[in-house]
């Protein structure tokens, strides 16, 4: 049982995570605690019952749970904090891109359960895509931390070697589907829409093409092909896409962001 959790380091994501565990379907009733240097940054949080405070070693204290919110080169240095209050048989969780857990464990030796997770910032909503690997974990940890992120989304279990490309399509891919709502938005003005009624269209209709392939297992070209005819404006306006590069564009852009994160942990 978590009675108390400790997210060190109260960035977007982190603050996020800690919405969305208090405010899941089945919210989290324990202590739960959200450090910050500027501590006055997430004093809002204190409105939802979470605890705010500046102090890692504090936070971390009795935490059954630690989750570790914070950039990759950040990383040692809050271990090297933490690492004389933070319980032997606490459960630990790094968020930082790139950095493996045999390399964590390396930082926080003694420290035996350590999982990566990559949620995104839907989480805050209960809708994330968290993917989550484990080291060193037994069968109940692993049902443990499922149990958690499942209130807050959708959770898939993956081999470590694929967290940086979970990085890139779940938390980096959100960015990605709001930058095609905007776009969409902008396209919508031009042909006579004001701009929150693009926005609102645009965004059901994103939400919808979602929908139908997940409740529906459908594939998304199986989808498309519903909704192009002979001679028709769909087939006009996707073709004019693929000129253009459409998925080519979108497809680099996740090599990019997938080859950024790469090198970053062959230079460690």
């Amino acid at each position: 049982m978590i009675n108390k959790i400790a997210i060190i380091g109260g960035g977007n994501l982190g603050t996020a995570i800690a919405k969305g565990l208090v405010n899941a379907r089945e919210p989290y009733r324990g202590e739960l605690v959200v450090t910050r240097r500027r501590v006055h940054l997430i004093k809002h949080l204190e409105a939802n019952g979470i605890k705010v405070i500046k102090n890692n070693a504090e936070a971390v204290h009795n935490a059954d749970l630690v989750i570790l919110a914070v950039k990759p080169f950040q990383l040692k240095d809050i271990l090297t904090e933490i690492s004389s209050a933070i319980r032997p048989d606490a459960i630990l969780i790094s968020l930082a891109a790139g950095v493996d857990s045999k390399t964590i464990a390396e930082m926080c030796p003694g420290q035996k359960a350590i999982f990566r997770v990559m949620p995104n910032t839907a989480i805050s909503i209960g809708e994330s895509m968290t993917c989550i690997s484990s080291f060193n974990a037994t069968a109940e940890q692993d049902q443990t931390i499922r149990e958690l992120f499942e209130t807050v989304g959708v959770v898939q279990f993956i081999p470590e070697e694929l967290m940086s490309a979970a990085t890139v399509l779940a938390a980096c891919g959100i960015a990605y589907a709001l930058r095609f709502i905007r776009a969409a938005t902008q396209g919508g003005v031009e042909i006579g829409f004001g701009s929150d009624l693009a926005l609102k269209i645009a965004a059901q209709t994103v939400k919808g093409a979602s929908e139908l392939i997940i409740r529906g297992q459908s594939h998304p070209e199986a989808e498309i092909d519903k909704v192009t005819t002979p001679r028709g404006i769909t087939i006009s306006g996707l073709n004019e896409m693929e000129h253009q590069g459409f998925s080519s564009a979108l497809i680099k852009g996740l090599v990019t962001s997938f080859e950024k994160i790469e090198n970053g942990s062959r230079k460690k």
